[in-house]
């Protein structure tokens, strides 16, 4: 099982459609689709399930060992986002909570 973290952003839903046409893994994405791109983005791929970032770690943990690779590209990355809190729980926290897991299950 594939995962890619950002996959509706630009880059992200590029990454999943080379996956998709690359490997016969189920691709899953993670991200918040909150605009007409994003889902226009998506809409052209198959996605095997869209799990919400604030979801993800307890959804990791019901997969457990079945998780093989994950692409983490999601982060705040608007040079215009004003909001402290917000960067830090997203591209700080996140992230460091991805990475614990992912050192915890050797993925």
């Amino acid at each position: 099982m594939i995962l890619v973290t950002g996959g509706a952003g630009f880059i992200g839903s590029n990454l999943v459609a080379a996956l998709g046409e690359r490997s016969g893994e189920p691709i899953y994405v993670c991200d918040i689709v909150d605009s007409a791109e994003k889902e226009r983005n998506l809409a052209k791929h198959a996605v095997a399930e869209l799990v919400a970032p604030a979801d993800l770690m307890t959804w990791l943990e019901g997969l457990g060992a079945s998780t093989e690779t994950i692409f983490h590209l999601g982060a705040i990355s608007a040079t215009t986002e004003r909001d402290p809190v917000a960067l830090l729980d997203n591209n700080v926290a996140f992230s460091t909570a991805l990475w614990r897991w992912c050192a915890a299950q050797d993925t």
